[in-house]
């Protein structure tokens, strides 16, 4: 898993060729929406890439994380199916629901029953390299959700070279990552992380949690600023010694937010010891996401490897998985 991590920006520059040389059916639909659905490792991109184009998509992006469908999807819907095995059965399932709704379908997958579905129906189709833990290939995932909407009108040129510049961000910074990566990383061994970022931001603050269930085998929780200072900033009032606060910031955060974390920082400090506040770099939303994701999956390994622990292994989704066969 820490090679995967450490090839992250190359598997980036892997993941833009192949974007870049997609074929994929002309349409003169007007489409009124997008989904997309997937879960986990797969799911996550749809969220960070709803985030990062917030303010350039002209029509609503719904991220779907279930065996159905929302009511509103039908035939002026643009669904995205996202499954890096194939065989997601949640992801399946809605790909049934949106087949019979009459949805236009694109699917992003290395494998599986979902690409022999789409190619049997001649739906839309990227495939992906295979054979890796699905949560080791974001970058794969995420760019051919940029490249996808950018074939349909919704993503810029843009959007695409800021995918380029972010590449060359993470190749430029990559000591500069692993060093914060390792501080960090030693201050969150035997804690209960908890993670605070701000509203745009919060696929990066689910992708960390996510990476650090899985890879460190740790629980965590994360929340959004402002939402957290209307209900959760009330439960800091005893002491949590073994909870460790994770900031995840950048210096453009809009003003009145910066205040509300300096402002919480003083009641986190009145009842935990540990408050680890990361900086994104970069120039766009989309770059400095990249860099957070890039820095905290090293972060979840790292933790992993002073644990003295397989990243790798998740026998328990396996254990999961197989009680649900024999159902």
């Amino acid at each position: 898993m820490k090679k995967l991590v450490e090839n992250f920006p190359a598997q980036l520059r892997e993941a833009v060729a192949i974007g870049e040389s997609i074929h994929l059916p002309i349409s003169d639909k007007k489409f009124t929406s997008i989904l997309i659905t997937g879960l986990g490792g797969s799911g996550i991109g749809g969220t960070i890439l709803s985030e990062v184009v917030a303010n350039s998509c002209t029509i609503p992006i719904v991220v779907n994380k279930d065996y159905f469908l929302p009511v509103f999807v039908g035939k002026d819907t643009l669904v995205i199916v996202s499954s890096y095995s194939g065989n997601t059965e949640e992801t399946i399932q809605a790909m049934d629901a949106a087949i019979e709704k009459g949805a236009s379908i694109v699917c992003i997958t290395s494998g599986g029953k979902i690409a022999e579905k789409a190619k049997a129906l001649g739906l839309g189709l990227v495939m992906i390299p295979g054979g890796m833990p699905p949560r080791s290939c974001l970058g794969y995932s995420l760019t051919q959700l940029f490249y996808v909407l950018n074939h349909f009108g919704f993503v810029g040129l843009d959007i695409l070279n800021q995918l380029k510049t972010s590449i060359e961000l993470l190749e430029a910074e990559k000591e500069n990552i692993i060093e914060e990566a390792t501080a960090v990383s030693k201050k969150l061994v035997n804690t209960l992380p908890v993670i605070y970022t701000v509203d745009g931001y919060n696929g990066v603050a689910t992708r960390f949690r996510q990476q650090i269930n899985e890879n460190s085998k740790m629980l965590c929780w994360h929340h959004i600023l402002p939402e957290m200072n209307h209900n959760e900033l009330v439960g800091w009032t005893e002491a949590h010694p073994e909870l460790a606060v994770i900031l995840l910031r950048n210096d453009n955060d809009y003003s009145r937010t910066q205040a509300r974390i300096e402002i919480s920082k003083d009641v986190f400090a009145k009842y935990t010891n540990t408050i680890v506040e990361i900086f994104s770099k970069g120039n766009s939303r989309l770059e400095r996401s990249l860099y957070l994701i890039h820095l905290t999956d090293w972060i979840s390994v790292l933790i992993a490897e002073e644990k003295k622990i397989d990243p790798t292994e998740v026998r328990i989704i396996d254990h999961l998985k197989g009680e649900l066969a024999k159902i």
